[in-house]
């Protein structure tokens, strides 16, 4: 997926550019609104994330303008201002979401994926990898045709990995909270349930894992 990142604060948009590319998207950063709208009507974005306090040209208003050129490009706004006017305005004026800072970048992520899901942006319901089946919408997994009961965050956890597919996911893509072995729990979870079905996780020492399949299948 190709993500123009328009954020004036080099650290942070570094930051959610590396976490980004680590999940395989191409990521163009602009820290001036106004080149931002330039680069919007000479390349082909996928997604904007936006924020609101830029120079040269407002978030608000670069919002403004992607949608008076009728641009089907999902655009989210990131920004300090956290007041529910503030929120309501990006909102009418086409944002499809709204994230106040600080936030985490899964949750960034999962709500990126969210706005893609919904109405003219959905591409996909379903995500499929060997035998395991991800119903986008309903939230359903099932394993060779048999449902796959998951807890919430196992389900988080297996849709990042089948989403990768077969690519490496950083550990820290898939941290839960700011324990150290929260996602080795989950991981030792689901090995037991996938492996029947020659679905094996991979742990990459020194950086993540990633979902194979296993010798014949």
């Amino acid at each position: 997926m190709r993500v123009l990142l328009v954020e004036d604060d080099p650290e942070l948009s570094d930051g959610i550019a590396s976490f980004l590319r680590g999940q395989g998207d191409t990521v163009m950063q602009e820290s001036d609104g106004m080149r931002a709208d330039q680069l919007l009507q000479a390349e082909s974005v996928d997604f904007a994330l936006v924020d609101v306090g830029l120079p040269g040209l407002g978030g608000y208003e670069l919002v403004r303008r992607i949608r008076s050129r009728q641009q089907a490009v999902p655009v989210m706004l990131i920004t300090a201002r956290d007041a529910l006017d503030d929120r309501i305005y990006g909102l009418d004026l086409g944002a499809d979401d709204y994230l106040a800072k600080p936030f985490q970048l899964a949750e960034l992520t999962a709500r990126m994926r969210a706005v893609l899901r919904r109405g003219k942006y959905a591409t996909t319901q379903s995500i499929a990898f060997g035998p395991l089946t991800l119903d986008l919408d309903g939230r359903l997994a099932a394993l060779n045709g048999e449902p796959l009961n998951l807890t919430a965050r196992e389900w988080t956890l297996l849709e990042a990995l089948a989403a990768a597919d077969g690519r490496t996911v950083p550990k820290d893509h898939l941290q839960a909270d700011a324990s150290g072995n929260a996602v080795e729990v989950y991981i030792s979870r689901l090995r037991p349930r996938l492996e029947p079905a020659g679905l094996l996780i991979r742990t990459v020492r020194g950086f993540g894992y990633r979902l194979e399949l296993g010798p014949g299948h």
